[in-house]
Formats: C-alpha cells, sequence, structure tokens
C-alpha cells in the first residue's frame, strides 16, 4: 500500500475530476437544452420526419455513435461495479479502489460529454414551439430542473458523500479507524448493495423534463432510464427499512420542537421558599407540578461539630 503522503493526494484528485464532471453534466443535461446551446443549422423547418431519419446516413450514423458512447460508460459503470472486479482492484488499489472506480466513472462520462453528437435534422418526439407553450414550458423544465439537482446534492449529501467518492476510506485508513462500511450495520449495507442510484426519479426528471425532446436526447434519455431501472434492485425488507430510519429521523427532528413545547408551557411563574427542620424548599415552576424542586440540608446550621 502507497503511503499516506501519496494517498491523500490520489484521492483528493479523483474527487476534484468527479466534481468537475459534475458540473460538466449539469451543463451537458440540463442547461444545453433548456438554453438552447444545440446549434440548428436552418431552423426547425429543415427536420426530418421518422421515416426519412432511418434512411439518412448521416442521422444513423450520429445515433450509432452516440449509442457506442453510452454503452462504453454503460459497461465502464457496470464491470468496475461487479465483485470480481472489486475484488482485484482492492488488492492492488487498497482503500483507493473506491477513488479509482470514481476516477474511471468521471473520465467515461467526460468522454460521453466531450465527443456526443447532436442530431439538429433528427425528427423531434415533442417541441414546444407555439405560444404560450414556446414561453411556459421550457420555464416549467427550468424549475424542475432547479429542484431535482437540489434534492439531488442534498441526497448525496445524506448518503455520506465522502465516503461514496473515496475520501472517507482514505482518511480512516490514514487514521488507522479501519473500512467506514464496517461501522454501517448489516441493513444499511444490504439497502447500499441493492440501492445503486438513490437520486434515480430526479435522474429521470433531468433526462425527459425538456421543451424539445430530439433523436440523440430521446436515445440518451431511453438508455438510462433502461439502466437506472435494471440497476436498482430493492424489496420489501430494504424498504422497511427507509421507513424505519424515515420515522426515526423525522422523530429526532422533532424531539427538540417538543422539548421547547414542554419548557413553555411550564414556565417560572411562583417561587416558593419554605424553612423548616433546618432545611430550605425552592420550588418553581406552575402548581401542581413544579418544574424544579431543590432541597438545601442544613446550611443555617453550621458545620457538623469536630470529634
Amino acid at each position: 500500500m502507497a503511503p499516506a503522503l501519496l494517498l491523500i493526494p490520489a484521492a483528493l484528485a479523483s474527487f476534484i475530476l468527479a466534481f468537475g464532471t459534475g458540473v460538466e453534466f449539469v451543463r451537458f443535461t440540463s442547461l444545453r437544452p433548456l438554453l438552447g446551446g444545440v446549434p440548428e443549422p436552418g431552423g426547425p423547418d429543415v427536420r426530418q420526419g421518422w421515416l426519412a431519419a432511418l434512411q439518412d446516413r448521416s442521422v444513423l450514423a450520429s445515433l450509432a455513435w452516440d449509442l457506442g458512447l453510452l454503452l462504453l460508460f454503460v459497461a465502464q459503470h457496470s464491470l468496475m461495479a461487479a465483485e470480481t472486479v472489486k475484488t482485484w482492484t482492492t488488492r492492488y488499489f487498497g482503500v483507493l479502489q473506491r477513488s479509482l472506480y470514481v476516477a474511471c466513472t468521471a473520465l467515461a462520462l467526460q468522454v460521453v460529454m466531450r465527443y456526443w453528437e447532436p442530431v439538429p435534422r433528427g425528427p423531434v418526439l415533442w417541441e414546444a414551439r407555439a405560444e404560450p407553450w414556446a414561453t411556459w414550458v421550457p420555464l416549467l423544465c427550468f424549475v424542475l430542473h432547479v429542484i431535482s439537482w437540489l434534492l439531488i446534492f442534498s441526497i448525496l449529501l445524506v448518503f455520506d458523500y465522502a465516503e461514496l467518492m473515496g475520501l472517507k476510506q482514505v482518511y480512516y485508513h490514514v487514521l488507522g479507524l479501519g473500512e467506514p462500511l464496517a461501522l454501517k450495520s448489516p441493513r444499511a449495507l444490504r439497502l447500499f448493495a441493492h440501492l445503486r442510484h438513490p437520486v434515480c426519479v430526479e435522474l429521470l426528471t433531468v433526462l425527459w423534463a425538456v421543451p424539445t425532446l430530439g433523436t440523440d436526447r430521446l436515445l440518451l434519455a431511453l438508455l438510462l432510464t433502461l439502466y437506472l431501472g435494471l440497476a436498482h434492485g430493492l424489496d420489501q425488507q430494504d424498504l422497511r427499512y427507509l421507513r424505519a430510519q424515515l420515522q426515526r429521523k423525522l422523530h429526532l427532528l422533532s424531539r427538540p420542537q417538543e422539548e421547547a413545547a414542554d419548557l413553555s408551557a411550564n414556565s417560572v411563574s411562583a417561587v416558593g421558599l419554605s424553612v423548616g427542620s433546618g432545611s430550605i424548599e425552592i420550588k418553581c415552576g406552575q402548581s401542581p407540578r413544579p418544574l424544579v424542586t431543590a432541597r438545601l440540608r442544613p446550611l443555617l446550621a453550621g458545620p457538623p461539630p469536630l470529634s
């Protein structure tokens, strides 16, 4: 295993690459289709119909190229997640296994985005061109994209973003704390094994909620939707675990409000002092249940006599 001076920069480099790729993916899937970043020579009037597009070699060549890029990404993302490959990479890279997986995934996604070929002359499944749809549909799609990306980032933070990016594994190894996954419960490990992509619904919204669904975008949305659907394997036991964790977190969030309400209901309204039998009793709170009751034992009588 490499020394810590090499592990930490390698993990940080993988994280920076993944972060930059994520920003580029937001531009590729949201900003470009919503803000019209795809050049369309001649306008929408030059688009072909579906039958004509199937006979156009340039359209078919672009779609075949894009399909090859997507299959390359899916193959990398799936093969490196297989147990056999994970065992092999762990044997040679140790705690950098997750960082290596993240870096390779980011590079594969960069290849897809860098060499993706739009099909401006291809047919469209739908397009908001007439008013008022040309104004309101892009605005609605923009709002849906913003909400979806905010939810995606929030879910990644909840699912331990440092561990997903491989930083936590290196951090724990350097400090001698062991494997982070070893500290999680068996039910949580089972959920993580079945839930390959915790942001499925939000990502599907980003893929499909566009004002113009062209041929290449349709290919991207269809293939990634199929891949996301096949990668999920949740069962009833996982759903029960998620439901129990949600109820537990909601209960923890409601406890401070309940405690604040109790303190407000039992606010100090009276202070009573009673002196008797050499003791002082102090009562604070509403009757008949005082919030605070304290007894000060015989202090007025002075210290006990010396023996």
